[in-house]
Order: structure tokens, then sequence, then C-alpha cells
């Protein structure tokens, strides 16, 4: 049996509605979008810190290629014409510094203390914040806030004991015992920033590794340790920035001159130019004691954004 697709006389007889019934029918509508909030006072407020920003930046840069330029310059000029670009560029000025003032040495010495006291502060910093981050003992938390209160402790109160306890360990002037010191000094913030850091690695891949037999070192070295390369590295960079800007500690546990550090050596060669008088070889040893922070921070600067920010990305 078909059914039939014509309209049947009945349903022909009932009326169509007319243009205006279908006008009257009710339409819905959308509620009318709402107009965008003003930023009352953002241009003036972005203004204002684009222009604390251009002076924060003139600030910082504005000594650094004064100090450049006056490398290159003699004491008559120096002191004749400072903010003009030297009539002869005396390159020279770095070989004096170098050699005569010494300033290879105190750099040979940096690097020696400087890179043995970030390898020892890293290896060390990253075991103690994997075990703080991943593991639960009882107190794992008071450890933790020891080293946090160690980054508020001024290094100043602890200058005469630390004085003692190396004099009396017999590491006064010494390699080992600036480099025991600077990783004292360095590992509260280490600790404390990779703990934070290694909490926000997944779990996943250590738990795999885990079942299939590797041991705790293992899953460590690794599986951690790559992971936490991002980290690592900024903690890093930020270590060696203030261990080679240390003062403080080699002036007061630094006793032997033939083991001076850069710091040393330009604050011995500054007190000397009253009587020498060879400033452009002073401004030749700043522009290569800043050279290496310089650099490596221009090289490193994305790597150290990505590792401040990768915890707060997760």
């Amino acid at each position: 049996m078909k059914t039939s697709t014509h309209p049947t006389q009945a349903d022909a007889s009932l009326p169509s509605p007319t243009r205006q019934e279908h006008d009257r029918v009710p339409k819905p509508t959308t509620p009318p979008t709402p107009p965008l909030l003003k930023r009352v006072g953002a241009p003036a407020a972005t203004g204002a810190t684009h222009a604390l920003l251009v002076l924060w930046a003139l600030l910082s840069t504005v000594p650094l290629l004064w100090a450049l330029i006056s490398a290159f310059k003699d004491n008559r000029e120096l002191f004749g014409n400072p903010w003009q670009l030297p009539s002869t560029w005396h390159a020279d000025n770095f070989t004096r510094a170098w050699s005569r003032a010494s300033i290879g040495d105190y750099f040979v010495n940096t690097l020696i203390v400087v890179l043995g006291s970030l390898v020892l502060t890293m290896v060390l910093g990253s075991m103690v914040a994997y075990v703080l981050a991943r593991f639960t003992f009882p107190g794992c938390r008071l450890i933790y806030y020891a080293f946090v209160a160690g980054m508020a402790f001024p290094v100043v109160l602890a200058l005469v004991p630390l004085f003692f306890v190396v004099k009396n360990l017999g590491l006064l002037g010494s390699y080992h015992g600036m480099i025991l010191v600077y990783t004292a000094y360095a590992l509260p913030f280490t600790v404390f920033f990779l703990t934070s850091f290694f909490r926000t690695l997944p779990t996943a891949v250590a738990e795999a590794a885990l079942i299939d037999g590797a041991s705790q070192e293992a899953i460590f070295f690794r599986v951690m340790l790559p992971m936490a390369k991002p980290g690592l590295l900024s903690v890093g960079i930020f270590n060696f920035l203030g261990m080679w800007n240390q003062y403080l500690l080699p002036v007061a546990l630094n006793t032997d001159r033939d083991k001076y550090v850069l710091s040393q050596g330009l604050a011995n060669l500054a007190s000397q130019q009253g009587y020498e008088a060879d400033w452009s070889a002073l401004f030749a040893g700043l522009v290569i004691a800043a050279i290496p922070v310089i650099g490596l921070y221009l090289a490193l600067q994305r790597r150290i954004q990505a590792g401040l920010t990768v915890g707060m990305l997760k």
C-alpha cells in the first residue's frame, strides 16, 4: 500500500498564513553584545611603565658603554674629554692590564674558584632538591626551610666566625677553602629553586623506569636530570654571576696575593692609582672582568627565561 504525497482536499481547505500573520510571529532575538569595558588610565600606565624601563635600560647600559670607551683612551683624554670618543684607540691598555696589572692571573684564579664551586654546587644542590621534592621522610620540611632561611641570612654576619672556621681547617688562602665557602653560600638558593622545579616534572617516566628495575641513582642521573635541564641551566647561570662578582668572601678569606680573584685584583689596582695614575689600564681591567658575565647572559638569555617560566607554565 502506497501513501500519497499529494495534499488531500481536507488539507487544501486549511487556510494558509498570510504575510501579516507571518510578520506577527515573534522571532528569536540574540542579546545585544555588551560594550567592551574601557580600561581607565591604561595608556598612562603603559607610558609610565615604558618610561621606567627606558630609564632603567639607560642606567644599566650607559656606565658599561662609558667604561668600554674609556678603556681605549689614554689618561689625558680620560680626564680631558670623558664623554667623547677617543681620538686614538689604544688597544695596548688591555695588554698592559692583562700583564703588568696581573689581570690575567686574577682571571685564571677566578675561573678555577668559580668553575669548581659551580660544579660542586650544582651536583649537591640538585641531589638535595630531588630528594626533598620526591620523597617524604621525617624532617624533610625542616631541612627545606633551613635552606630557605639560609637565603635570608646576611653573609656579613658570618664573616668573622667563617674566617676562624676556615683558618682552623687550614684552608685559609687556598683554592679548596674558597670553593667550599662559595658552595655553601650558593646552596640555599640552588636547593630552593630546584626543589620547586623538580616538583613540576612528571613522575610517570620515573615510575616506568622504576618498574623496569632501574635504581634510584639511575633514575636521578639518567631520567630526572635530563628533564630538569632548563632549570639546571637557569640556576647555574645565576650562581655563576653571583660567584664571579663575589667580593666580601674573597676579601675576608683569601689572604694569598698570588691567588687573588678578579674582584680583589681590581680593588687592589684601584687603590694603586693614586701613585701610578694608570687609569686606562683600570678601565681595561673592568672590561675584561665584565666580558664573561655579559657574554654568557647574552648568549643564554632565552634559556634563562625559559627555565624561569617553565614551572609557572606547568
